[in-house]
């Protein structure tokens, strides 16, 4: 397969360029077509009046964007409409490619067309990308190809990356402020240790008098600070690269993930979070005709919990032995009444996929307003903090001024 630079005129009139990888230019030609695009030239290896193609620098490969989730959302939808217009996905495939302008996707929708050239599957050709596709993407995108309905998975795909990316952001616009403040208690505390107690100190020599406990203490811990800060930058690396070692065992993820759900505040956010994930990828899965067994295992590995993957696999065992989804579900002890009942329901009814979403959008809905109020949880927090802080600070290094100012005019 061969490079070629081509320039062409898109569907408005303008004037595009790019690069693309094909096996002759009548192959260059249709994949243009295919994208709405009509070529005007098309040469071997270089952009066309542009001399011989450069090869990209290491600044520019390492500034290159990769790909996000974003892009992964537009991808869903975007085959989603051109698989509901009867596009072939070769066809399609080529579109997108000669549409888009980041260098990281174009490379990986060439790869996943010389992937389905070699006679691969979709989802396989899609699995070569771990870091962009999970497991419950192309799971959803194989049973698709499995029973025709392509076209309902990549719906329902962009469905749920778009829930993922919503919650996300919702979360990071929440902790963005405490996120700040905390950044600014640490650099106080590092300045005050640093520079400010140090100053104090020397006042406090020139006088011979006894200083009272919390001012020791300070003196003594920004006298260790200033002495050994260099041990203490290593310690903290250390003990970050060993909670990093530990988090990337099984035993320490998973008791890690099981404290996350105990949390004071974020704790239970976290637990709708991941219910309401899951409620919504088994509801997916279900109502794309993936047996529950299997649904299980795949949503499984999006909980995204090692402790919940695991209630999860424990309710697929029992699913298995012949036990109901309801009684399986009570048995994981992780969700409410009101949801066991509708699972219940869902089951006697047949319609479990459309239960399984409204229990998904009530989780969403609780996240949400858990999301909404987290900053005024951590607030009172953040404040007790900053006045103890600053309760600690007054009385170790003000009030021995005071002490000293009060003593000096009692002598004069």
């Amino acid at each position: 397969m061969s490079t070629w630079a081509w320039r062409g005129r898109n569907r408005r009139g303008e004037q595009i360029s790019g690069v693309i990888e094909a096996d002759s230019p009548a192959a260059v030609a249709d994949q243009l077509l295919a994208g709405g695009v009509t070529p005007v030239q098309i040469d071997p290896g270089h952009t066309p009046g542009a001399g011989p193609a450069t090869p990209r620098s290491v600044w520019q490969v390492l500034g290159s964007s990769p790909v996000t989730g974003e892009d992964v959302l537009l991808f869903a939808r975007q085959m989603h409409t051109l698989q509901k217009a009867g596009v072939p996905i070769l066809r399609a495939l080529a579109g997108l490619q000669a549409s888009t302008q980041k260098p990281a996707l174009v490379a990986l929708l060439a790869d996943v067309r010389a992937s389905l050239d070699q006679g691969r599957e979709l989802a396989t050709a899609l699995a070569r990308h771990p870091s962009v596709f999970d497991n419950f993407f192309i799971a959803m995108v194989r049973v698709g190809e499995m029973t025709g309905r392509l076209t309902e998975s990549f719906q329902r795909l962009a469905q749920h990356v778009e829930f993922e990316l919503d919650v996300r952001a919702r979360v990071k616009q929440a902790l963005r402020y405490p996120t700040m403040v905390v950044g600014a208690i640490v650099v106080a505390m590092v300045i005050v240790n640093i520079f400010v107690i140090p100053a104090f100190a020397g006042v406090f020599a020139n006088y011979k008098v006894e200083l009272p406990l919390m001012t020791r203490v300070l003196l003594g811990v920004s006298a260790f600070t200033v002495a050994w800060w260099e041990l203490l930058l290593a310690a903290a690396v250390a003990a970050l690269w060993g909670v990093r070692a530990v988090l990337a065992t099984p035993a320490g993820r998973y008791r890690w993930d099981r404290l996350k759900l105990r949390l004071p505040v974020v704790g239970s956010i976290v637990l709708k979070a991941t219910l309401g994930r899951f409620a919504r990828s088994f509801a997916i899965a279900y109502g794309s005709g993936v047996p529950i067994s299997r649904a299980m295992t795949v949503v499984a590995q999006t909980a995204n919990n090692a402790y919940m993957a695991e209630r999860i696999e424990q309710m697929r065992d029992g699913i298995e032995r012949g036990e109901t989804l309801s009684r399986c579900a009570a048995a994981a002890g992780i969700f409410t009444p009101v949801v066991l009942q509708m699972v219940a329901v869902g089951e006697e009814t047949g319609a479990l996929d459309t239960l399984l979403l409204e229990v998904a959008e009530m989780y969403e809905r609780e996240t949400d307003y858990a999301i909404k109020g987290l900053s005024a949880h951590i607030e009172p927090l953040l404040l007790a903090v900053i006045g103890s802080m600053v309760l600690v600070l007054a009385l170790g290094v003000f009030l021995p001024l005071w002490d000293l100012g009060q003593a000096a005019r009692a002598g004069a």
